[in-house]
């Protein structure tokens, strides 16, 4: 590999990183909004719960062009072509933008949570009672549960939500600890995936962690029974000191 070419390898490694780094950050923002918005429907804050959707649809609005620029950029160093002209790396970035989304079997998300967010406000005093328009429609949504095929990796048994490497595999979207994976595909000819039933054959190329991956794991994480709630959330929801202050009050003096 041509020192340029390293050079590029390394500059898309590190800005896929950052992308997915925000891209979780963004993620745990919406989950502590949901969080927020409960309390205040608990509390009879209507006007709050407004404010705080409006804030989610323009959060959730980006970030899942920001998890596909993520995937992009990893694959901006295949795609170059070395040339006497200046390469348009944005054009480059761009056409990899637009091949992730048109091959990507995780859409949805912006809607999924989006719905997250109403359910969990809806549930506040219609628990177990539809919310309006289900009864007329048919829902069409992927949960996360539906994304993630697998909970637990087959080979080391150990819950996906505690592994430090997970992998999918690209064909039959199961889910992985990478070094056993990746040993089990070194030992065995032909391997197939571990899980039962399972006929895709594995390959090392096709054993990837997508940015995708990494959010519903943690959305996974965030479900169980330790997800945190909006009296846990430090610096967003603490008015124990003066109850008529209000997070999202605006200064006095603006």
């Amino acid at each position: 590999m041509s020192s340029a070419a390293t050079k590029l390898a390394t500059a898309a490694d590190a800005t896929s990183t950052e992308a997915q780094t925000l891209v979780l950050d963004m993620r745990k923002a919406l989950s502590s909004m949901k969080s927020l918005a409960v309390e205040y429907e608990r509390a009879g804050k209507p006007d709050k719960v407004k404010q705080l959707e409006d804030a989610v649809q323009e959060l959730v609005a980006s970030y899942e062009d920001c998890a596909y620029l993520a995937e992009a950029v990893k694959k901006v160093p295949g795609a170059y072509q070395p040339s006497d002209q200046a390469t348009d790396f944005r054009k480059l970035i761009d056409a990899e933008v637009e091949r992730v989304k048109g091959t990507s079997r995780s859409s949805g998300h912006k809607d999924q949570l989006i719905r997250q967010f109403k359910e969990a406000v809806w549930d506040v005093h219609h628990a177990g009672q539809p919310m309006p328009g289900d009864e007329q429609e048919e829902l069409v949504m992927t949960s996360t549960q539906n994304n993630i095929l697998n909970t637990v990796c087959p080979l080391t048994m150990k819950p996906i939500v505690d592994l430090e490497n997970p992998v999918r595999c690209i064909d039959c979207r199961h889910i992985y600890d990478k070094d056993p994976i990746l040993r089990y595909i070194r030992t065995n000819k032909a391997p197939n995936c571990p899980i039962a039933g399972c006929p895709a054959v594995l390959q090392p190329a096709k054993i990837v962690c997508d940015t995708f991956l990494r959010m519903e794991i943690e959305e996974l994480r965030a479900s169980g029974p330790a997800a945190p709630n909006a009296s846990e959330i430090e610096d967003i929801s603490d008015h124990d000191e003066d109850e008529d202050e209000d997070p999202m009050d605006e200064d006095d003096d603006e």
